[in-house]
């Protein structure tokens, strides 16, 4: 068990993201939408705690929705690296129990291309709507069925679960179908990795970057008149810096900084840190 965990959540719209943050935390805390264009599309986080350790979960909005605006977008991925700041503990890529269309292939196909090794070394797929599953029938046995979502599976080390957000909140005779018997693999899971990882987060040259900026902005806040506690004071630093982040990273496409959120080092990740530490 570890003190303090940041979970990112990814995925595209509607495939149950802001639900599986309520699932875990067990109270409704995430706005619920299911089209792109809702206004529950966009980078929300909540701190609770969980099993006698603090827990932030980050839903992320539709990275990979192939029907946003690139000002929609850039703008959530902004959010989103302040939010991540300085990496997360882990990354929960949520996929549905269901029959992979050409626009799912494709999706998983755009997180093989931008996510680099050393991000898979932090992920877990994360199934919703386990109901979906054939009576008797695993999340592995699912997996093993499908070659693109078993070769993104296997890139993450072999970590996966299920939960289903609606049918498996109450107590069911088959334990295997149970949101709070998943939930708790879910997170020894999570544990288990963090551990493997030598209690580090995920991180590259940019979320430090940000970081450094966060904490410099902390500092003055501390200095200024007020008896804020120290979670409004990082509260506002985030939200001051991500004004600032907005303006100096305006050059840069949503494309090009997906590219270097979820990937370490590279000329494009040395142009955006410097960009963010102007």
């Amino acid at each position: 068990m570890f003190n303090s965990r940041r979970i990112a959540i990814l995925g595209k719209t509607g495939v149950g993201k802001s639900s599986l943050a309520n699932t875990i935390f067990g109270e409704q805390l995430f706005k619920i939408g299911h089209t792109a264009n809702s206004e529950t599309n966009i980078c929300q986080a909540q701190t609770r705690c969980v099993n006698g350790g603090n827990i932030t979960l980050i839903d992320s909005p539709g990275f990979f929705d192939t029907d946003r605006s690139e000002k929609e977008l850039k703008s959530e991925i902004l959010k989103c690296i302040t939010e991540f700041a300085p990496g997360p503990h882990a990354f929960l890529i949520v996929l549905k129990v269901e029959r992979f269309t050409k626009q799912e292939q494709d999706v998983i196909k755009n997180m093989n291309q931008y996510f680099s090794e050393e991000f898979f070394k932090f992920a877990i797929v994360l199934f919703s709507h386990g109901d979906q599953l054939l009576e008797g029938q695993t999340i592995e046995q699912f997996v093993h069925d499908n070659t693109l979502v078993r070769d993104l599976v296997t890139k993450c080390g072999g970590r996966c679960h299920v939960i289903d957000n609606r049918h498996w909140k109450t107590n069911q005779q088959d334990e295997y179908r149970s949101n709070q018997f998943q939930v708790k693999k879910l997170l020894k899971t999570v544990d288990g990795m963090i551990q493997a990882n030598d209690g580090r987060w995920y991180t590259n040259e940019m979320l430090q970057a940000v970081e450094k900026r966060i904490m410099q902005e902390v500092q003055k806040i501390r200095k200024s008149p007020g008896n804020m506690s120290e979670e409004k004071i990082r509260e506002k630093a985030k939200s001051n810096v991500l004004k600032g982040v907005v303006i100096s990273l305006a050059a840069f496409t949503a494309v090009a900084l997906l590219g270097v959120l979820f990937c370490v080092g590279g000329p494009a990740s040395a142009a955006v840190t410097a960009a963010v530490l102007v």
